[in-house]
C-alpha cells in the first residue's frame, strides 16, 4: 500500500512540476518529424551501435544543427515514409528519394543533394550479361523506388517478369538465392552493398540513366523547413563538410557535381535590363545578375527571350521555371508568382516627344497615351486615366510604343525610369517632363506560385552574395554608369543601313534561316493536311464532310496569334505538358494554313465539271479511282495559284510567331531595334528581306506552275 501511495505522490509532483515549470522560450528550436527508409545503406541504415546513420542522416543532423531546428526521426519502409509526408503524418522525408516529374506533383523538393543512376545486378557468377538475357526471367524490385520505375519502363522491351519487396535486403537475397534473376537499384546503394560482402555483381552493360536525390516535403507545406534544408546544404557544400560526409561512406572522388538546368524567360527588348548586344549575345542588368548567380549557386539555365506577356505566361503555365525581365512586384502578380528578394528599385516616369508643348499631366486631357501591356508603367497610367482624362492604347514592345510618341500618334508614354533614361541617352527623340510622379516599385525574379522553391532560394542566396562582395554594384554601374557604351554598339553602327547590316549581319542571317525553316516545314505539312481536309470535304460520307467543314471553320475563324498562345500557353497550363516554342509555332501554322488550304482544295475539286465524275463512274471506275485518276489531277491544276498565294501568306504569318519567343526575322528585328533605337532603318532592312524572299518564292511557284501545265 505504501508503494502505491509513493507512486501517486511521485506522479503528482511530476505533473505539478511540469505544470509550474517555466514556459519554453519562444526562440526554442522548432521540432519536425522526419521520415526515412532505414534499410537503404549507405544513405540510411542502422550502425553497429544501433544508431541511424548514413549519408542522408549525417547531412540532416549537420543541417539541423546549423539551421537551429530539431527533429524526430521515424524510420519505416520507403512507401510508408513517403505516404506519411503526403498525408501530413510527418513534415519531411530524407530517404534517397529520387526527384521525378510524378513525385513533383505531390512533393516540393530541396536543392538536389546527390546524383545517382540505376544499375541492374545479378548473382555473382550468373550467366546473365545483358538486359536481353532477362527475357522470360523474374526481376526483383523494391516498391516505390526509381529502380522499380526504370525496370518497369524496360519490361515490355526485354520481356521479363517482376515481383516486389518492401526492403532492400530481402530483395537482394532473393537474387542471391536464385529466386530472381536480377534486381534494379541505385548505383551507390548497390555498390556499397557489394563492397560490404553482398554476393551480387553489376554487369558491364550501361543503362545510361541518371537521377538526383532530394529532401521532400508535402507540396505547398513546410516551406520554412525546406528553406532551412537548402540553406544548410549550401553551407555544407561551401565549407567542405558535404564532401567529407559523402567520402565517409563512399570514399574519396565519388561526389557528383549536380547542376540543375532551369528554363528562364526574359523580355529581350528591355534595355538596359534585357537586350542583345552588338555581338547578338543577350545581356543587361538582369541577365548579367542571373549569370553570376547561376555560377555561384551551381545551376545552369536555358534562356528563352520573348515578349513580356508571353514570358510571364510561360512561367504561369509551367512552360518555363522562372522569369527575369524587369518585372515589377505587384499585389496582383503575387497571387500568381512567388518573387525572389527584390533586386532593383525603380519608378515610373512619363515621356513626351522632344519639343512638345505638353508640360504637365493636366495637358494630357483628351490626348492618347501609349502603354506597354503588362508593365508597371501601364498599371500606373491606368490609375491616372480618369483623373487626367486621357485615352490609352497598348503595345507589346517598348520600341513601337516609343516611336508612336516620336511620330506624334500618341502624346505621351509611361515607362520605368532607368529604361527610358537609357533609351533617351542612346538617341531616342523623347524627353521626361519635370513633373515628378512620386512613385516607386521593385523588380523581382519570379517563379510560378508554389513551384521551384529551390530555384528561388538559389537566386536569393546568390543575390545576397553578389551584394555582399560588390559584384551587384559593378553590374548595375556597368549598364547605368559610364561603361554602358560597351554594350550598345558604337554610334557609327547606327548611322546608316550599311552600318546596321555590318554590325548585325549574323543576327539577320540567323533570323532569316529560322523563318525559312519554319516556312518550309509549315508549307509541306499544311499542304498535306489541307489536301486531306479537302478530300474529306468531297467524300461520300456525310460524317467526313461535316468533320472537314467543322475543322476548316474552327481554325480559319481563330486569329493566328490567339491560336499560337492557346497551343503554347493554354494547353500546357491545363495539361502540364511542355511544348517547345518552335513546335507550338509549327503546329499553329499547320492548323491555320491547313484550314485555308483545305477550303480551296475542296473548292478546286468541286470546280471540276460534274460530268467528269459521271463519265468515270460509267466506265466502271470506283469512286476512289475516279477521284485519284480523273478529278484530282484536274482539280490540282485549278488550285496552283491558290497554293502559291498560301505559300506567301505562310511566310508572312511566321512573323506573328515572334510573340511566343521564336527568334525568326521579325523577332530578330525587334531585338536589334531595342538595342540601337533605329526602328526605321532596321524595319526597312527586314521589309526588303521579306520582299526578296517572297519574290523568289513567287518565281519558283510560277516556274512550277508552268512545268505542271506543260
Amino acid at each position: 500500500m505504501r508503494k502505491v501511495w509513493s507512486l501517486l505522490l511521485l506522479s503528482f509532483f511530476a505533473v505539478a512540476g511540469a505544470f509550474f515549470a517555466p514556459a519554453t522560450s519562444a526562440s526554442a528550436a522548432e521540432n519536425y518529424t522526419i521520415t526515412t527508409d532505414a534499410s537503404y545503406p549507405p544513405f540510411d541504415f542502422q550502425g553497429s551501435n544501433q544508431q541511424y546513420t548514413g549519408i542522408d542522416q549525417e547531412l540532416l543532423k549537420e543541417i539541423a544543427k546549423r539551421e537551429g531546428f530539431t527533429y524526430t526521426l521515424k524510420p519505416m519502409s520507403f512507401d510508408a515514409a513517403a505516404q506519411s509526408v503526403a498525408s501530413n503524418q510527418a513534415d519531411g522525408i530524407i530517404a534517397g528519394m529520387t526527384i521525378t516529374d510524378e513525385r513533383l506533383k505531390t512533393y516540393d523538393f530541396s536543392t538536389p543533394y546527390f546524383k545517382t543512376g540505376i544499375v541492374f545486378a545479378v548473382k555473382t557468377g550468373s550467366s546473365i550479361k545483358s538486359l536481353a538475357d532477362l527475357k522470360g526471367q523474374t526481376v526483383a524490385l523494391k516498391t516505390g523506388t526509381a529502380g522499380a520505375e526504370y525496370a518497369l519502363s524496360l519490361q515490355k522491351k526485354y520481356g521479363f517478369k517482376v515481383k516486389y519487396f518492401n526492403d532492400s535486403d530481402i530483395m537482394y537475397n532473393d537474387v542471391v538465392n536464385g529466386n530472381a534473376a536480377a534486381t534494379f537499384e541505385d548505383q551507390p546503394v548497390m555498390a556499397y552493398a557489394i563492397k560490404n560482402g553482398l554476393k551480387l555483381s553489376i554487369p558491364k552493360q550501361e543503362l545510361g540513366n541518371a537521377g538526383y536525390y532530394g529532401f521532400g516535403v508535402k507540396k505547398g507545406a513546410n516551406a520554412t523547413l525546406l528553406k532551412k534544408f537548402n540553406a544548410g546544404l549550401a553551407e555544407l557544400k561551401k565549407d567542405g563538410t558535404y564532401a567529407k560526409i559523402v567520402a565517409k561512406f563512399l570514399g574519396d572522388g565519388t561526389v557528383a557535381t549536380y547542376k540543375p538546368n532551369y528554363t528562364i524567360t526574359t523580355d529581350a527588348s528591355y534595355p538596359p535590363f534585357d537586350f542583345q548586344d552588338k555581338n547578338n549575345k543577350y545581356t543587361g542588368i538582369d541577365l548579367e545578375l542571373l549569370k553570376a548567380i547561376a555560377k555561384r549557386e551551381g545551376f545552369t539555365y536555358t534562356l528563352k527571350p520573348m515578349a513580356f506577356n508571353a514570358a510571364a505566361q510561360s512561367v504561369a503555365s509551367s512552360q518555363a521555371d522562372g522569369i527575369i525581365a524587369g518585372m515589377s512586384i505587384t499585389d496582383e502578380r503575387e497571387k500568381v508568382y512567388d518573387f525572389g528578394t527584390p533586386y532593383y528599385q525603380t519608378g515610373v516616369v512619363w515621356v513626351i516627344k522632344k519639343g512638345s508643348d505638353i508640360k504637365s499631366l493636366s495637358d494630357l486631357k483628351g490626348k492618347t497615351v501609349a502603354l506597354k501591356t503588362g508593365t508597371a508603367g501601364a498599371d500606373y497610367a491606368k490609375s491616372l486615366e480618369s483623373k487626367y482624362g486621357f485615352k490609352i492604347k497598348y503595345f507589346n514592345d517598348s520600341d513601337t510604343m516609343y516611336n508612336d510618341v516620336v511620330n506624334g500618334n500618341s502624346a505621351a508614354a509611361f515607362e520605368d525610369k532607368p529604361v527610358i533614361a537609357y533609351a533617351i541617352k542612346n538617341g531616342l527623340g523623347l524627353e521626361i517632363p519635370k513633373q515628378e510622379l512620386g512613385n516607386a516599385g521593385w523588380y523581382g525574379f519570379a517563379v510560378k506560385k508554389g513551384d521551384n522553391a529551390a530555384l528561388l532560394d538559389a537566386f536569393n542566396e546568390g543575390l545576397a552574395a553578389l551584394k555582399n562582395d560588390g559584384t551587384y554594384d559593378k553590374i548595375v554601374n556597368e549598364f547605368l554608369g559610364t561603361s554602358q557604351a560597351k554594350y550598345t554598339g558604337s554610334k557609327s553602327d547606327n548611322d546608316s543601313v550599311w552600318g546596321i547590316l555590318n554590325a548585325n549581319g549574323g543576327a539577320f542571317w540567323q533570323g532569316l534561316l529560322e523563318t525559312l525553316k519554319l516556312t518550309a516545314l509549315a508549307i509541306i505539312l499544311a499542304s498535306v493536311w489541307g489536301i486531306i481536309l479537302g478530300l474529306m470535304g468531297v467524300a461520300q460520307s456525310k460524317f467526313l464532310r461535316g468533320l472537314s467543314t467543322t475543322i476548316i471553320y474552327t481554325f480559319r475563324g481563330l486569329p493566328l496569334m490567339v491560336l499560337a498562345f492557346f497551343i503554347y500557353i493554354g494547353i500546357p497550363s491545363v495539361s502540364g505538358l511542355k511544348i517547345p516554342a518552335f513546335a507550338a509555332g509549327l503546329i499553329t501554322l499547320i492548323l491555320n494554313e491547313g484550314a485555308y488550304t483545305g477550303a480551296f482544295v475542296r473548292g478546286g475539286f468541286e470546280a471540276v465539271e460534274k460530268g467528269q465524275m459521271e463519265a468515270a463512274r460509267s466506265l466502271g471506275l470506283s469512286y476512289g479511282k475516279s477521284m485519284s485518276k480523273v478529278i484530282m489531277p484536274q482539280g490540282l491544276r485549278i488550285m496552283i495559284p491558290s497554293f502559291i498565294n498560301q505559300f506567301i501568306i505562310t511566310l508572312k504569318d511566321t512573323s506573328i510567331l515572334s510573340a511566343i519567343g521564336i527568334l525568326e526575322l521579325t523577332q530578330t528585328g525587334t531585338l536589334i531595334v531595342a538595342r540601337t533605337s533605329q526602328g526605321f532603318r532596321v524595319w526597312a532592312i527586314i521589309a526588303v528581306v521579306y520582299l526578296v524572299v517572297i519574290t523568289l518564292l513567287t518565281w519558283l511557284s510560277n516556274w512550277a506552275q508552268k512545268k505542271t501545265r506543260g
